[in-house]
C-alpha cells in the first residue's frame, strides 16, 4: 500500500476524520463494500433511503412505494464511467473518480446523495457528449456546431427600458448561476391596480419535470392578505417534491423571533413601525392652521419600503448564508438558503406582477477566464506530483462548480509560495458537477487546464460535503 502524504490539511479541520467514519457507519450493508471496508461499528438502521439487492445489484430509492421507484445503482455506476479516449491532462481531474462512483451509491444516511448521482449522470452524459463533439471538429470529422458555445459566463448583464418590452412578466437568464457577492438590482416603480410583485430566482427544472424549483420566491403584498391588510413582505421557497415551505413575513408577526442571517435581521425593525420623518412633517403643515381648534389628527404612516407610484432600487445580494434585500439603500430583509436550493442552481429571475420596470442589473456573476490569453498561464498550473515519493503537506479546498474567480484568486496568490511550486506542498481543489451543461464545460477547461481539480461524480449540494471530505482522505493516501 501507498503511504500517506506525511501533511494532510483539510479546512474543516478534525471534521474529516469524523466525516469518514460516519460514512463508513452509514454505508449499506453490502458483501462488496464489507470486504472493502470491515468495519467494527453497528450498521444504521435510518430509514431515509430504502435498500435491497436483486440480481446482484443495489437498488436505492426514498421510501419507495411501489417497485417503478427503484433505481439500480448499478445502471447509473455504468453511465457515470469513464471514457478510454480522454487525454492524460484530462485524466488527472479524475483521479478519485472510480474510488468514489462505488461510494456515493451506497451513501445511505446523507441527504440528497441519491438526487445528485441521479442528476450528475445527466450533466456527465452531457458533458462526455460535448467533449466529443468538440474532438470530432478538431479532427474536421464533423462540422462545427453553430452556437453551441454561444453564450458565456458573462460578469453582469444589463436590460434598460424594459417597460417598452413587457409590463407584466419580465425574464433574465443567469447563464452560470450565482455566487457569493452576486447581486440582482431591480429598478421600477409599483404600478397598476394593486401594485402587488413578485420577484423569483428560478433553478434548473429536474429531466421529466416542467416546472423548474424556485430558490426564493419575495413576494411584496401592499394591500396585505388574508393574514393581515397592512403591506407586507412573503419569502419563500418551491419544489415539486415539497411544494411550499414555511414562509417568512416581514414585518414579523413576533418580533422576538428575528433571526439574522450574515448578522442582518431577517425583517429590519424599520419595517411596520411608525415613520417619524412623515408624521413629523404633516405635523409641521397643520400647525400652520388658522384655527388651532380645527386641526385634523395626523395618523402616523407606517413605514414600508414599498410604495405605488414611487420609484423603488431594489437590490438582491447574495451572501454567505443567504440573501439580502436592500431598498434604495437599506436593509429589508434576510432569507437563509435552505437545503438543496443554494444559489448555484439560479438559472433565471422571473419579475411579475404590477411593477413597471426600467432596468434590472445582474452583476457580480461567476465568470472563467479566457485560459488561451493569460499571460503567466504556465505559472498558474499546478506541477505534476512524484508518484513514489510523498510531499509534506497536501491541502484539499473544497469549491464549486462555478466559483472560478476564488480558484484563481487561490492560483494567483498563497498557490504560488514556493513549497508549493517546488512540490513540498501540494493543493487540489475537490468540486461537484453543476446542472447547467456550459458551467461543466467551463470547468471541464479550467481543469484541463490547470490540473489542480478534482471532479465528484455527483452534483454538488452542500449537503453532500462529508463525501467530498472522504474524497480528499482518498486522494491524500493514494
Amino acid at each position: 500500500m501507498k503511504k500517506c502524504f506525511r501533511g494532510l490539511i483539510i479546512l474543516t479541520s478534525f471534521f474529516a476524520i469524523f466525516t469518514f467514519l460516519l460514512l463508513r457507519y452509514v454505508i449499506v450493508k453490502n458483501p462488496l463494500v464489507e470486504m472493502s471496508f470491515p468495519s467494527p461499528y453497528p450498521r444504521n438502521n435510518s430509514e431515509h433511503l430504502y435498500w435491497m439487492t436483486a440480481g446482484g445489484n443495489v437498488l436505492v430509492s426514498q421510501n419507495p412505494k411501489n417497485e417503478s421507484e427503484v433505481v439500480s445503482t448499478g445502471s447509473l455506476m455504468s453511465q457515470l464511467s469513464i471514457p478510454h479516449n480522454l487525454s492524460d491532462e484530462e485524466e488527472l481531474s479524475l483521479q478519485t473518480w472510480k474510488h468514489m462512483t462505488h461510494l456515493v451509491n451506497q451513501s445511505k444516511g446523507l441527504p440528497q446523495a441519491v438526487e445528485a448521482v441521479k442528476e450528475a449522470v445527466t450533466a456527465w452524459e452531457d458533458l462526455m457528449g460535448s467533449i466529443e463533439d468538440e474532438k470530432l471538429e478538431r479532427s474536421g470529422n464533423r462540422s462545427k456546431s453553430k452556437g453551441r458555445k454561444e453564450e458565456q459566463c458573462p460578469y453582469f448583464i444589463t436590460r434598460m427600458n424594459i417597460s417598452e418590452i413587457s409590463n407584466s412578466d419580465f425574464r433574465l437568464r443567469i447563464p452560470c448561476g450565482l455566487v457569493q457577492g452576486s447581486s440582482l438590482t431591480i429598478i421600477g416603480t409599483p404600478d397598476g391596480i394593486l401594485g402587488n410583485f413578485k420577484i423569483d430566482l428560478l433553478g434548473t427544472a429536474i429531466p421529466g419535470e416542467q416546472d423548474p424549483p424556485i430558490i426564493l420566491h419575495y413576494n411584496v403584498r401592499l394591500h396585505g392578505d388574508k393574514i393581515t391588510e397592512d403591506p407586507v413582505i412573503v419569502q419563500n421557497t418551491w419544489t415539486l417534491a415539497h411544494d411550499w415551505g414555511l414562509e417568512e413575513r416581514c414585518p414579523l408577526p413576533d418580533t422576538e423571533n428575528n433571526q439574522k442571517v450574515d448578522d442582518l435581521h431577517q425583517c429590519s425593525k424599520a419595517v411596520g413601525e411608525d415613520d417619524e420623518d412623515i408624521f413629523a412633517s404633516k405635523l409641521s403643515s397643520n400647525s400652520s392652521a388658522v384655527n388651532p381648534s380645527k386641526k385634523k389628527v395626523v395618523k402616523p404612516r407606517r413605514y414600508f419600503p414599498f410604495k405605488q407610484g414611487y420609484l423603488a432600487v431594489s437590490t438582491l445580494r447574495i451572501g454567505a448564508e443567504g440573501i439580502q434585500m436592500s431598498v434604495n439603500g437599506k436593509h429589508v430583509t434576510s432569507f437563509a438558503f435552505r437545503e438543496t436550493l443554494e444559489p448555484w442552481l439560479v438559472n433565471e429571475a422571473r419579475i411579475s406582477g404590477d411593477i413597471k420596470l426600467l432596468s434590472v442589473l445582474a452583476s457580480g456573476l461567476p465568470t472563467s477566464e479566457d485560459f488561451e490569453h493569460v499571460a503567466d498561464l504556465e505559472s498558474l498550473k499546478s506541477v505534476i506530483l512524484p508518484i513514489h515519493k510523498g510531499v509534506d503537506l497536501f491541502i484539499g479546498v473544497f469549491s464549486t462548480a462555478n466559483n472560478f474567480m476564488r480558484r484563481m484568486a487561490v492560483r494567483r496568490t498563497w498557490m504560488q509560495y514556493d513549497a508549493v511550486r517546488s512540490r513540498a506542498v501540494a493543493v487540489r481543489f475537490f468540486v461537484g458537477l453543476h446542472k447547467n451543461q456550459l458551467v461543466n464545460e467551463e470547468l471541464w477547461n479550467e481543469a484541463r487546464t490547470y490540473g489542480d481539480i478534482q471532479l465528484m461524480p455527483f452534483v454538488d449540494y452542500y449537503s453532500l460535503i462529508t463525501l467530498k471530505t472522504v474524497a480528499i482522505c482518498l486522494y491524500g493516501c493514494r
